[in-house]
């Protein structure tokens, strides 16, 4: 008999969730620790079958203009070949929707791309988002290879760019610091200005960094040049993955290319941790040259990494008529951003 319960235990959570194959940190303890540091509505299940955990969900309550809605990014973590299973989880998920008086629940599964997963979707009822929600199309390196067999399949230009960096003596610093996440705040604050996009606040980002922080879970890359920070990456480690989760740099850390040496060193830790993954994070496709993140998918391109498609985040509509509004805004908000 299925049975789905609150979940009251990071060690019951993170135990079950940190040793499914395909999870990263979006279904972890601490992320959702992070959300209820900003104040939010957090849900958390456990799934049994006679008492054995069989899967796991959580999913943040959002507030916005366009209406409430519960997010679950990277989750379920359930058998999805069992449609009683999955049958029973999006029963629940609906009936937690409800309760929180949510206009829809917007849903993407740590699930590849393929007929079957959007025949799932259908059949539960939900309909592509006009939005997505995280990563769905992802660039990952396999970390069992060795690093002499990623900077084989890396591109000329990759490799050209690790050589300078060698070259111009860069040093690297790893640090899980309250100093080196005010570095990164300041920095990611000057890079957006200089790219022209919108900065996380240092709250937000100070927050995450905290509630990772507690559990081990998060490093920071600084990459310096005679005492000056050239390059820093946020790099979370969780189960059998290591998410370059925040990437930002100065005009100098471009001029020394700096970027693939903190990769490099985020990966053999990742591998001292027993990550057999390495998520680049988000790209766009090949073609879409006018897109805002078209060049940093050309860079994680460069490091020869597999393509992968997640199952692309799908709404639950709870209350139809106020989500045509949120549709509507959300395709307006898509054109405007060229994502």
């Amino acid at each position: 008999m299925i049975l789905i319960k609150d979940a009251t235990s990071k060690t019951e959570w993170d135990d079950f969730v940190s040793n499914r194959p395909e999870s990263n940190f979006l279904q972890s303890w601490d992320f959702y620790e992070f959300h209820l540091s900003r104040g939010n509505k957090v849900v958390r299940k456990l799934v049994f079958d006679s008492e054995k955990i069989v899967g796991a969900w959580a999913g943040v309550v959002e507030e916005a203009k366009r209406g409430r809605y519960l997010a679950i990014a990277g989750g379920p973590l359930i058998d999805w070949n069992k449609p009683s299973v999955v049958d029973k989880v999006f029963e629940n998920i609906r009936k937690e929707g409800k309760k929180a008086g949510c206009v829809f629940v917007r849903v993407r599964p740590q699930l590849e791309l393929s007929e079957k997963s959007l025949e799932i979707m259908q059949r539960e009822g939900l309909k592509k988002a006009p939005m997505y929600l995280s990563v769905e199309y992802a660039g990952i390196l396999n970390l069992e290879k060795t690093e002499a067999e990623i900077l084989e399949g890396a591109s000329q230009g990759f490799r050209r760019k690790l050589r300078k960096a060698e070259k111009n003596d860069i040093e690297v610093e790893v640090s899980d610091s309250n100093q080196a996440i005010r570095d990164f705040c300041k920095l990611e604050k000057l890079h957006s200005e200089r790219q022209k996009y919108v900065a996380f606040s240092s709250s937000f980002l100070t927050k995450q960094f905290e509630a990772f922080k507690k559990g081990g879970e998060v490093l920071i890359y600084t990459a310096k040049k005679d005492g000056e920070i050239l390059a820093q990456n946020f790099i979370i480690f969780y189960g059998p993955e290591a998410s370059y989760h925040y990437g930002v740099s100065s005009v100098l850390g471009t001029k020394y290319s700096a970027a693939p040496l903190l990769h490099l060193k985020a990966m053999e830790e990742a591998r001292k941790r027993g990550c057999t993954r390495y998520n680049l994070w988000g790209i766009v496709e090949k073609d879409e040259v006018n897109h805002r993140f078209y060049g940093v998918s050309e860079f994680k391109r460069s490091f020869g990494c597999e393509e992968f498609r997640y199952t692309p985040a799908h709404d639950m509509i709870l209350k139809p008529l106020k989500y045509q509004l949120t549709k509507a805004v959300e395709n307006a908000r898509k054109k405007k951003r060229h994502v």
